[in-house]
């Protein structure tokens, strides 16, 4: 039964990052997509004034993942870090190059370095998500099972790629939509509209993905597939889909709050979907979760340390969402300093 809890702890963690560091990684998208220095230049100038007050904080729940896996579910985590060290070194190296593309390419004086380090945070956030995406894919078709050697078709193969272009199309998906209701709060019209269709565009390739996600995991991931067309998978794919008709209505109307709220439902309940598609397993076919279960004391402590999470470090991730959202978190400006930098002396 704690095992089951601790699963469950996992999954959300999962969808959590999905969503919030997926909209970090859909703004690097289009940073990427915004055409050369003249005409991507707005477009990147609402991606760092959007990013830069919360972009480190969304790995804390990358982190709370790893931890739960390697500490909750050992067998799993060594399973899935051996037989597919690739493409998460390639992750992993991605975020490192993507943080330090962000951080070094606005201090650059020279247009070279900016184009640089510019470059590196682009790609890295188009490369990072795929990779991630392609690894879920081999846990979802089986293809990796306790003693699995390393091997380029644990990842390789046709689930493991749709789900890395799932992942990329969704991460597009939520930083058009963000970027989009940021625009409003930057008083940049012309911006809201950009970022709107392009929200759109992402929304109708990622309807395109997931069926055709469905027809390939008919034959290559059974397991899920069957989960994915009945009980609670069913449930949550229905949840998903209903999201992206109230985030496609919400976008032809206005963008804001609840468009936001809408496009992370979707990627959440389709990452809910997909782990309780795969129920009783870990690994489909090989590994459940009550035999990738650690020690129950290990389980019981991962239990406790939840609930001090969910009291202490939860509500001051939401407080600093919300901050920046509502526009509390912007930097000064150079005028601002000039003025004496306090909020009292803005215009």
């Amino acid at each position: 039964m704690t095992a089951d809890v601790v699963a469950v702890v996992l999954l959300l963690a999962v969808a959590a990052y999905a969503c919030a560091g997926g909209t970090d990684y859909g703004a690097g998208f289009w940073d990427l997509t915004a055409g050369g220095a003249e005409r991507g230049k707005r477009p990147r100038w609402l991606i760092d004034h959007a990013m830069a007050p919360v972009w480190e904080v969304n790995n804390v729940w990358l982190i709370f993942v790893f931890v739960i896996m390697w500490t909750g579910f050992p067998v799993f985590f060594q399973t899935v870090f051996s037989s597919m060290w690739l493409p998460l070194a390639l992750a992993a190296v991605g975020i490192v190059l993507r943080g330090a593309g962000f951080a070094l390419r606005k201090p650059i004086r020279r247009v070279a370095g900016r184009r640089v380090y510019g470059a590196v945070f682009a790609i890295s956030s188009l490369l990072t998500p795929f990779f991630l995406g392609a690894a879920a894919g081999g846990v979802a078709s089986g293809r990796v099972a306790p003693g699995t050697e390393p091997s380029a078709h644990a990842w390789a193969n046709p689930t493991s790629v749709l789900f890395g272009l799932l992942a990329v199309v969704a991460t597009a998906l939520l930083g058009a939509v963000f970027l989009a209701a940021d625009s409003v709060r930057f008083e940049a019209p012309d911006l809201h509209a950009y970022f709107r269709w392009r929200a759109l565009a992402a929304l109708a390739g990622l309807a395109v993905l997931a069926v055709a996600t469905l027809v390939v995991t008919h034959g290559d991931a059974p397991h899920v597939w069957h989960g994915l067309t009945r009980g609670a998978g069913l449930f949550f794919v229905i949840v998903s889909a209903v999201a992206a008709l109230v985030t496609a209505w919400l976008l032809l109307r206005t963008s804001g709050a609840w468009s936001r709220v809408s496009a992370a439902g979707i990627v959440a309940s389709a990452v809910i979907a997909w782990g309780m598609a795969q129920r009783p397993y870990l690994i489909p076919g090989s590994l459940t979760v009550a035999e990738g279960a650690g020690a129950p004391a290990t389980l019981h402590w991962l239990v406790i340390v939840t609930l001090v999470a969910v009291v202490l470090v939860f509500p001051a991730v939401a407080l600093l969402y919300r901050l920046d959202t509502g526009g509390a978190l912007e930097p000064l400006t150079d005028a601002d300093l000039r003025r004496g930098g306090g909020p009292e002396n803005r215009a």
